[in-house]
C-alpha cells in the first residue's frame, strides 16, 4: 500500500503499555484535565440533550424542561430518560427557560453537564482500533456554528478525532454543541498548542496530512493517500490555511467547483472531504 512506505513503524500500530500511576501522578493528571476543559457544559436542543443522556460519557447535572399544557413528546421522552438515569429534572416556565438559553431555539429543553475534556493527540491515533487513523485538523475555525457542524460531519463520516488549536479555535459554546447535534459526546477532541507542531507529530506517526485549499494542485476526487492513515486539514473562515500549516501538509487538494461561486463554506467543504475519505475507504475494503 502507498502509505506503508512513509514510516517504517507507524505509531498507531505500536502497542502501548500502561503502568500503574502513583497517587501524585494521578493528581497531576486530574489537574491537567481541569486545565483542558473545552466547555460544552450547557446543552440545548432535542438531539444534543438526547445524545448527552444516551452516551453517558460525562455527568449530566440537571435538566430543565419547559412547563407547557401540551409538552412535546420528544421533551417528555428526554425527561423520562433523564429520570431513569437519576438526573434531576425541573420544569420551568417557557419564558424562564428561554431567558436561560444561549441559543435562539432550545426546543424546550436545557441540560447542564460536566465539561467536555480534551484528549491527548496520540490517543486519536488508536481511536478506531484495527483501522488506519482518520483525523480532522482545524486550523483556526472560529465560528461556533461551523465548529459544531464540523463535529457532526466528522461523527457521521467515521472520523476518529478532531484536532484544534487551544488559542485560535471556536469554543464549545451552547451554539456549537447544539449545531453538533450530539457529536460532542462521541468524537474525541484534542486541543494542541500549535497546529503545525501537531501535524509534525502526526507525520512522525505515519499519518498523511491533506490540506484543503481552493488553489491546491491536487483534485480531491483523484488525490492519492485518502485510504491510508490521513489527517484532513481545514483552515479558518476567510483566510484558509496558514502559511506554516500549508508547509506541513503532504499535499494540498481542492474540491472541484461547478457553479459560479468560488468556494464552499468550511463546514460544507469538510463534509464533502470527510465523506470522500469514507467512500474511498469503503471501496478499498471491497
Amino acid at each position: 500500500m502507498l502509505w506503508a512506505g512513509k514510516k517504517a513503524s507507524p505509531a498507531w500500530r505500536l502497542p502501548c503499555s500502561r503502568g500503574h500511576d502513583s497517587p501524585s501522578r494521578r493528581e497531576k493528571m486530574t489537574a491537567a484535565r481541569r486545565s483542558d476543559d473545552l466547555g460544552g457544559e450547557q446543552v440545548e436542543g432535542h438531539h444534543a440533550v438526547h445524545e448527552l443522556l444516551v452516551a453517558a460519557r460525562r455527568r449530566t447535572r440537571r435538566i430543565w424542561v419547559a412547563d407547557a399544557d401540551a409538552p412535546s413528546p420528544l421533551v417528555e421522552h428526554m425527561a423520562r430518560l433523564a429520570r431513569e438515569r437519576g438526573v434531576p429534572v425541573q420544569t420551568r416556565p417557557a419564558d424562564v427557560l428561554l431567558a436561560a438559553a444561549r441559543t435562539a431555539a432550545p426546543q424546550g429543553v436545557i441540560a447542564w453537564a460536566d465539561p467536555v475534556v480534551s484528549v491527548a493527540l496520540d490517543d486519536l491515533l488508536g481511536a478506531d482500533e484495527g483501522k488506519p487513523p482518520f483525523v480532522l485538523v482545524l486550523d483556526g475555525v472560529t465560528d461556533p456554528g461551523n465548529f459544531g457542524s464540523l463535529l457532526r460531519s466528522a461523527a457521521c463520516a467515521g472520523v476518529g478525532g478532531v484536532v484544534v488549536g487551544r488559542h485560535r479555535s471556536a469554543a464549545l459554546t451552547p451554539l456549537a454543541v447544539k449545531a453538533a447535534a450530539g457529536a460532542v459526546e462521541y468524537v474525541p477532541i484534542a486541543a494542541v498548542g500549535g497546529i503545525p507542531a501537531a501535524l509534525q507529530r502526526l507525520s512522525r506517526a505515519g499519518v498523511w496530512a491533506i490540506g484543503l485549499d481552493a488553489a491546491g494542485n491536487d483534485n480531491l476526487w483523484s488525490a492519492s493517500l485518502l485510504d491510508g492513515p490521513v489527517a484532513l486539514v481545514l483552515g479558518s473562515e476567510g483566510a484558509g490555511l496558514s502559511h506554516l500549516t500549508k508547509q506541513r501538509c503532504d499535499l494540498l487538494a481542492r474540491i472541484p467547483q461547478q457553479g459560479p461561486l468560488g468556494s464552499l463554506n468550511v463546514a460544507s467543504a469538510a463534509a464533502v472531504a470527510c465523506f470522500e475519505v469514507a467512500r474511498r475507504r469503503a471501496g478499498a475494503r471491497h
